[in-house]
Order: structure tokens, then sequence, then C-alpha cells
């Protein structure tokens, strides 16, 4: 796995991220602006950026404006049902890796090193099991996507999602078994406590089985909204990151109506405002966070 999409935090060793849906539901120019002053206002090393709306991003204008902030930047994306490199049908598959392209193309020109999420298939609830021939796909077009970021200095992430937004890659195992299949060094697990939540046995397991090819990090709760005010075991999961002495971008993900855009609200079910005070749950977050990874590390 590279390292050079490691990146220095101030406030622990790990990168500390937000994800910019925190903030604002698309990527306009005042919204990238709003993105970029709150996050580092909150005191964030990175942000991510979803390009659920890369028709609308100045790549330009928000580089300069992540420069000036001295933030660094992630993006993701999921696909859709009709351009899913998932699919059985190579038309549906080119036209997704066309998309994975284009979304790679800017997380370069933004200075991403990140390019993650369920880049492997459509963001939604599949009618039946993924098919063979749709595996290979889906396998090839990664394969490719891989060859071409490694050549960008760009980092692919397999974000393992739940059953009801892909068929997939819903666990640990299986992410690494597809990352196996695809058999490039510059493709890395991207664990979410969410998805986690639903999947897999435990929190800690998944971390210590993926170990050093873990490369970038999702926290949010069960019902993705406050930290610490669901059930999850976020003590225990991050004391896994100590044990495999994980050191990369740790971003905190969390979704409410109000601020999602409608048709991406729709995609990943948010139908209830968990919060509507986007900077007071950034701030708690980031104190969560800071203050959990603290204490997390090895005992003598």
């Amino acid at each position: 796995m590279k390292e050079d999409h490691l990146m220095a935090s101030t406030t622990t060793t790990n990168p500390l991220g937000i994800h910019a849906l925190v903030w604002e539901g698309n990527t306009s120019v005042d919204e990238v602006q709003s993105i970029v002053a709150q996050s580092a206002k909150a005191g964030y090393d990175l942000v991510e950026l979803s390009l659920h709306d890369l028709e609308n991003l100045d790549v330009a204008s928000t580089r300069a404006a992540l420069d000036e902030a001295g933030l660094k930047v992630a993006c993701s994306r999921g696909l859709a049902f009709d351009a899913d490199v998932s699919s059985p049908d190579t038309g549906v598959v080119a036209r997704g890796l066309a998309l994975l392209q284009e979304s790679l193309a800017a997380t370069a020109a933004l200075g991403g090193t990140v390019f993650t999420g369920a880049l492997y298939s459509a963001l939604g609830k599949y009618g039946s099991a993924m098919t063979p021939d749709g595996r290979g796909n889906a396998v090839a077009a990664l394969r490719e996507l891989a060859s071409e970021a490694e050549k960008l200095g760009v980092t692919l992430g397999l974000e393992i999602c739940n059953r009801y937004e892909t068929n997939v890659i819903n666990t640990a195992r299986q992410a690494l078994r597809f990352a196996d299949d695809i058999g490039s060094d510059n493709v890395m697990i991207h664990l979410d406590t969410y998805h986690m939540n639903i999947e897999e046995d435990d929190l800690v397991r998944p971390v210590l089985e993926v170990g050093s090819r873990l490369g970038y990090v999702h926290v949010g709760e069960n019902h993705r909204g406050y930290l610490g005010s669901g059930h999850l075991d976020l003590p225990g999961f991050f004391h896994a990151l100590a044990d495999v002495n994980y050191s990369g971008p740790i971003t905190f993900e969390s979704f409410s109506s109000s601020v999602v855009a409608r048709g991406l609200s729709d995609d990943l079910a948010v139908w209830r405002d968990l919060w509507d005070d986007g900077a007071d749950l950034a701030a708690h977050a980031h104190r969560y966070l800071t203050t959990h990874l603290a204490v997390s590390g090895p005992r003598d």
C-alpha cells in the first residue's frame, strides 16, 4: 500500500477529516467556500468531497480554497444503476468506468491522493445477488482504473458498504478478496463504522484482519448522528486501529436530510433530521475523536 496518502495531523497521529455533506449538499463555488471555511474553523486537517455533483464542481477554485486554508482533500463517490461497473451489460460498465475516470482526474487535479467509495457498483439496493459476470466486470474496471490512478499518484479505496447500498462488497473479507483479484498495490481497504455495524460481527476483528491494508476510515454512529449518542463500540474500534498501527485519515461522516441534496439523500435513505447544526456537530465530533484517539494507544 502506498504511504504518500498519509498526511500529518496537528491534533492526533491521524489526520482528522470531515465529510463535506456535514456542511453543504452540493459543491457549487459558494458551497465549496463554505465547506472549506467551516472545516478549517472546526480544526480538521482534511475535507472529503463527494463527487456526486461533479458537473458543478469548479476544480481550480476548489483547489485554491483548500490550499489557502491548509486543508488536504480526499474524494469519494458511488455509481448509478445506468453506469455500474458491476453490471453484466458491457455498455453500462463502460459508462461506469468513464464516470470513475472523470472522477479520478478531478481528484488528482484537486491535489488529492485518495479516491474512495463504492467505486465498484451502483449506490443503492439491488434486487438480486451479484452475478459472476458482474463481479468480473467490476474487477476488470477497477484494475484499469488502478493503473491510471498509479500514474497520477492516487490510491483507490474500496469502501465496504452495507447490503442495502451494494451487493458487491459488504464485509472486510470480501473487500480483501476483491482487492486481491484486482492485484494492484495502490488499492486499499476503507472501513466505515456505520456499515460495519450492519454487516460485521463486531468493530474489532475486521480492523485486525485488514491490518496494514487499511488506508481510509469513516467514523459514524449507527444512526449517523452525534458520535457517542448511539450504541457503537467506538472505543474498541479505536483500540483496534492502534493495535494495527493505523496512521491514515479518520474522517467523520454524518448525514441529515436538512443538508444532503435531495437525490443523494434518497439514495442514502436519509429520511430523518438527526441534527440541524453542522457547526455544533462537527465541533463535537472533533473533540470526541481527538479525546478517544489520544487514549486508545497501547498501555505499558
